[in-house]
């Protein structure tokens, strides 16, 4: 069971969560816990200040302090229940700001506290509340990931861990999006990588269900914020939600999926303020003769880069070439487009790179034999549905609606799959493209057409 920042922003929802792991008790549940609401935006500010002189580090810290505070006292909990783990964020932070720098391994290590708090206060409102619990940090279990600060892969376990979790007493209340390397160095595996903390403890434990509690009532079939009518999703499967994750769905971390998929553990979807509401459930098949369309995905801030070159026509290794580029320069692509003399790729902004000079140094290389161009800002949409490979028409069907409402489509790119249909469009446009889809594949109660 794995509960957000969201789901545990205060007292009140982290009495709602107690509940929801007692009434689960019998289940043997292992949870495990995102940061309070906001904390790990307050940390990453405080990583981005501590080496900066003419910040006021005091000031952040105890707003730091302030909020984990008023949560315990709310919940009747000893108020220096955290005193250790404040002092040694306050010790980082002094060393960062006397040595003038902070680095990817203190920025992942001052990040860690809010998982590693939050799983501490959550253990304790269990224990208060009659449930035996145990805090524990992911890494004391031997969750071990590679050096890459910010966005480390997780490393196979080998059995360790259900070993470990098998000795601790009462419910174990675990930190996600956090592990250590081989050298002992807290490490982070990405924003929202606690879903895939808790997938890839479920792997571990051979999990009947892994569940993700959330504030919405499943995944739904488009962002509600962009699509007032989007409806929740029954049931979908693995490749149709690794699509949606992986083409800007906010419900799921992009790769929490691969470990479940790995056993073909079930992956459920819940409302942690609407238990009762079924979720989604997340399954190897699940197909639906009826339906064309599962769901619309978008994503804003997206680079598209085109590389132009007569030289590509019947040349081996040109391919090889471009994407060689790429991986120099430490870049993943998104979408792919081809023809006989140009390759067109998506990047995501906002996981993808560290900083522009990344793009720029790749794209001064690829002008040494290609023709390149760049357009910031545009946005993706991901139509995704196992009705694409099943009927004819669906790409006419996507393109169609954004002509009628002189939306330019600036990349197309149907999968190999035939699970998902991906365009580009202009930033501006990405909202109403969005909806207009919808309005083509589902009615008005939000029920695939």
């Amino acid at each position: 069971m794995k509960f957000g920042g969201t789901s545990l922003r205060d007292a009140t929802a982290i009495r709602s969560v107690t509940k929801l792991v007692r009434d689960r008790r019998q289940l043997s549940p292992v949870v495990v816990v995102s940061a309070h609401a906001g904390i790990t935006n307050k940390l990453v500010a405080l990583a981005d200040a501590a080496a900066k002189t003419t910040v006021d580090l005091e000031t952040m810290l105890g707003e730091i302090e302030a909020q984990h505070r008023s949560i315990l006292t709310d919940l009747a909990l000893d108020a220096s229940l955290l005193d250790s783990l404040f002092q040694d964020l306050r010790d980082l932070c002094r060393g960062i700001r006397l040595v003038g720098e902070c680095s990817p391994r203190s920025r992942d290590a001052i990040l860690s506290f809010g998982e590693r708090c939050s799983a501490r206060a959550v253990a304790a409102a269990f224990d208060a509340d009659g449930i035996e619990a145990t805090a524990v940090d992911a890494f004391d279990l031997g969750v071990r990931s590679d050096s890459r600060f910010g966005n480390a892969l997780l490393q196979v376990d080998d059995g360790r861990i259900a070993s470990a979790i098998a000795k601790l007493r009462g419910v174990p209340v675990v930190t996600g999006f956090i592990a250590k390397d081989a050298n002992g160095n807290i490490t982070t595996i990405g924003r929202n990588g606690s879903d895939l903390s808790a997938a890839y403890l479920g792997n571990a434990i051979d999990a009947d269900e892994i569940q993700i509690w959330t504030d919405v009532d499943g995944v739904l079939t488009a962002d509600p914020r962009v699509v007032p009518t989007a409806r929740p999703i029954a049931e979908m499967s693995y490749d149709e939600a690794a699509e949606l994750a992986n083409h800007g769905g906010k419900v799921l971390h992009p790769a929490s999926l691969a470990p479940a998929i790995a056993k073909s553990i079930p992956v459920r979807v819940l409302n942690t303020h609407r238990p009762d509401s079924p979720g989604t459930l997340i399954v190897e098949q699940s197909d639906d003769p009826s339906l064309v369309v599962r769901c619309i995905a978008h994503k804003r801030h997206v680079t598209l880069v085109n590389v132009e070159s007569s030289r590509m026509l019947a040349q081996a290794g040109f391919l090889a070439k471009i994407f060689g580029c790429f991986q120099r320069w430490n870049i993943s692509v998104d979408m792919i487009a081809t023809s006989e003399v140009s390759v067109s790729v998506t990047l995501d902004n906002t996981v993808t790179l560290d900083n522009t000079d990344q793009l720029e140094e790749a794209v001064r290389e690829l002008n040494d034999f290609a023709s390149v161009t760049v357009e910031q800002d545009l946005g993706s949409i991901c139509v995704v549905g196992h009705g694409i490979k099943n009927r004819l028409g669906v790409p006419a069907r996507v393109l169609a609606p954004l002509q009628q409402s002189g939306i330019v489509v600036r990349m197309v790119s149907l999968g190999a799959l035939k699970v998902n249909v991906s365009i580009v469009v202009g930033g501006n446009d990405l909202d109403a493209a969005v909806r207009a889809l919808h309005d083509e594949f589902f009615t008005e109660d939000g029920q695939a057409s």
